[in-house]
């Protein structure tokens, strides 16, 4: 089936979208092309916008029918899906052998590239884990750095003392090196190291020396990564038949301190809280959610006993499925963990868990279940899951207005005395300026300013240069300018601020309302405009204007954040016109290139400043036959445009 396209796209417009009758609405000829071209297999497909950049990645059985449904006309989609289809320029395909490629492909994309659109997991700070490293003799150590070496990792961790915990009696029951030498068959063989005190206080056994074998020693590991994942009880039972052994072979002081690891090992198990006589290794995944943020925990549980807790947070969720949520939370998860469990409780029914159960059941070695318990013990351990995961989640919102508060208490007095004059619904802490800067009409720039709690944030600041107006017209350059900026904070869902200021009267106060109409945010950000030739404050649709005495802090700032948006734009206007002039002036002389006028103007600071300079200043860069080029131009440029 093809797609018919427009034949010709007109300049300085928006590319002709492409539609194929009843069925498909296409952005251009190009994306209608790869659209007819895409293989029905799976695989792993990358939306991009015009630059290049992902803004989102997705897998599927059928890539065709998969992608070609983004713009299929009728079909129900959420505003975060409407955004993502209208920035669509580009697709990338890459075709896999089986849905589980996709699977791991895709969440190994998400993770490098950080689309903008796909849902994003965050911890609320970097967790640590417990790493067995991949070596003969391997260490157990903790560690924030995950390396992808062949290393074991455990956890994460989300109280260290629990770590420190685990690792503390991880050395009173196995005699595991803690150094970092490089043991190898050869250098043991060589004598290249000596034992150091942990072997002469039995913390060791010297494999640096041979004393103990791999074989041996790899033993220990094993039965220390078995309590790294819950498996106290089958370690219990080794270290009793040890004992017993050893009893028998009359080795009691050898029986004792097997005895006390053996004890050791039952207190730490007995400290762990039970949550099911079950001995079925488990993870319960439930969330919680308000208006647009939600919290994810997961309960890991082994041998019937709470192994570990861990939570994420997910922003924008107003759309998403809750059945969606978990789906993603489960790939993300797993692609980071080793430790995969042969059942999973999920508190919906998730769509399609094939690919995934397989992909899960290869990285176990044994079969994995994805279960919605109905009723029962097992019901309410999803349910111990959701109450987990709404304390964590009311407790960041309490935080977080905590923060709010403690800010709001300490914000600077013109700020308050502002929203006083203004009689705003809160304090602005958040103000945005616009300005515009020309000359004669030519290179027409446009400036917005960020101030926050009463200071500039300078690396919020933005340039604009005007795409789509042509000449002097300041109203309908502020409109383009407020368009484009809040039109990109909605897209990107960043922080609106709490007032925007325009630098001019009713005019440009107007227009500006206009734009956020256009837009659903007026009535939701307060818009005020400065006029320069009283300093007063014009509101919107008030044929009254606002005049604050001279003296008042809330004017001073207003005035400030006024002046400051001004000599951005000016600044940025300046660089745009030295620019402009490094072109048409230096350059438009015969000889000098535009290298030559980088150095002129680096070393004497303008065109002016050439001008002015002497010849022997100027022969440090230009030969001879140039420099007169030079004093010809200036002369005759004098001639026609005397001072």
């Amino acid at each position: 089936m093809s797609i018919e396209a427009s034949r010709s796209v007109p300049p300085a417009q928006e590319p002709a979208r492409v539609r194929e009758p009843d069925q498909f609405l296409v952005p251009s000829v190009h994306l209608a092309e790869k659209l007819d071209t895409l293989p029905s297999a799976a695989g792993v497909y990358l939306h991009k916008d015009r630059q290049g950049n992902i803004l989102y990645v997705g897998k599927a059985k059928n890539l065709r029918s998969r992608v070609r449904s983004y713009f299929q006309q009728g079909r129900p989609r959420d505003a975060k899906t409407r955004a993502l289809v209208s920035k669509i320029h580009d697709i990338e395909c890459i075709v896999t052998d089986s849905e589980v490629e996709a699977l791991i492909l895709e969440n190994t994309l998400i993770k490098e590239h950080q689309p903008r659109y796909n849902i994003l997991l965050k911890d609320d700070k970097t967790y640590p884990y417990i790493r067995v490293t991949h070596e003969p003799f391997p260490r157990i150590i903790p560690t924030r750095r995950i390396i992808r070496d062949g290393s074991k990792y455990f956890g994460p961790y989300t109280e260290t003392k629990h770590m420190h915990a685990v690792l503390g009696l991880l050395k009173s029951l196995f005699r595991i090196r803690s150094c970092d030498l490089a043991l190898t068959k050869e250098s043991i063989a060589q004598h290249k190291f000596k034992v150091c005190l942990d072997y002469q206080i039995h913390r060791c056994d010297g494999p640096c020396e041979g004393l103990i074998s791999q074989e041996e020693y790899a033993r220990m590991i094993k039965q220390a990564m078995q309590i790294l994942r819950g498996k106290s009880r089958a370690v219990e039972n080794e270290l009793m038949q040890e004992m017993e052994r050893l009893s028998e072979a009359l080795e009691f002081e050898k029986a004792a301190l097997v005895r006390n690891r053996l004890i050791a090992l039952r207190e730490y198990s007995q400290r762990q809280k039970v949550l099911s006589t079950d001995p079925i290794d488990r993870d319960v995944i439930a969330l919680a959610h308000n208006d647009n943020e939600a919290c994810v925990v997961c309960l890991s549980i082994r041998d019937g006993k709470l192994l570990s807790r861990q939570h994420f947070y997910i922003a924008h969720v107003e759309s998403i499925e809750e059945s969606t949520l978990i789906h993603t939370t489960c790939e993300r998860l797993y692609l980071e963990r080793d430790d995969v469990p042969e059942e999973i409780l999920v508190p919906v029914p998730l769509d399609d868990t094939t690919a995934l159960e397989t992909w899960l059941s290869s990285k176990r070695g044994a079969a994995v279940r994805i279960h919605t318990p109905q009723a029962g013990d097992k019901r309410k351990l999803v349910a111990l899951a959701a109450t987990n995961a709404e304390f964590l989640l009311k407790e960041r919102i309490l935080q977080r207005m905590k923060r709010e508060q403690d800010k709001s208490n300490a914000l600077p007095r013109a700020v308050l005395a502002l929203q006083r004059d203004l009689r705003l619904a809160k304090p602005p802490r958040r103000i945005e300026c616009f300005d515009n800067s020309h000359l004669q009409g030519s290179e027409t720039v446009s400036s917005m300013v960020v101030f926050v709690d009463g200071k500039p944030q300078k690396s919020e600041y933005r340039k604009f240069k005007l795409r789509t107006v042509v000449g002097i017209d300041d109203f309908q350059s502020m409109q383009e300018v407020l368009r484009r900026r809040y039109q990109r904070m909605l897209d990107e869902h960043t922080e609106q601020p709490d007032l925007i200021v325009v630098d001019g009267g009713k005019g440009q106060l107007s227009h500006a309302v206009e734009v956020l109409r256009e837009l659903g945010l007026y009535g939701t950000i307060p818009v005020i405009g400065l006029a320069k030739r009283l300093e007063e404050i014009v509101l919107p649709f008030q044929s009254e204007t606002l005049l604050l005495p001279k003296t008042s802090s809330s004017l001073r700032l207003l005035q400030q954040i006024r002046d400051e948006a001004h000599r951005f734009a000016i600044e940025f206007h300046r660089s745009l016109r030295d620019k402009r002039t490094l072109q048409t002036e230096l350059t438009q002389i015969q000889g000098i290139g535009e290298k030559i006028a980088q150095k002129l103007l680096a070393k004497f600071g303008s065109v002016e400043g050439v001008r002015t300079a002497s010849d022997e200043d100027l022969q440090t860069i230009l030969n001879a036959k140039t420099l007169a080029r030079v004093r010809a131009y200036f002369a005759q440029r004098e001639t026609h445009h005397p001072a």
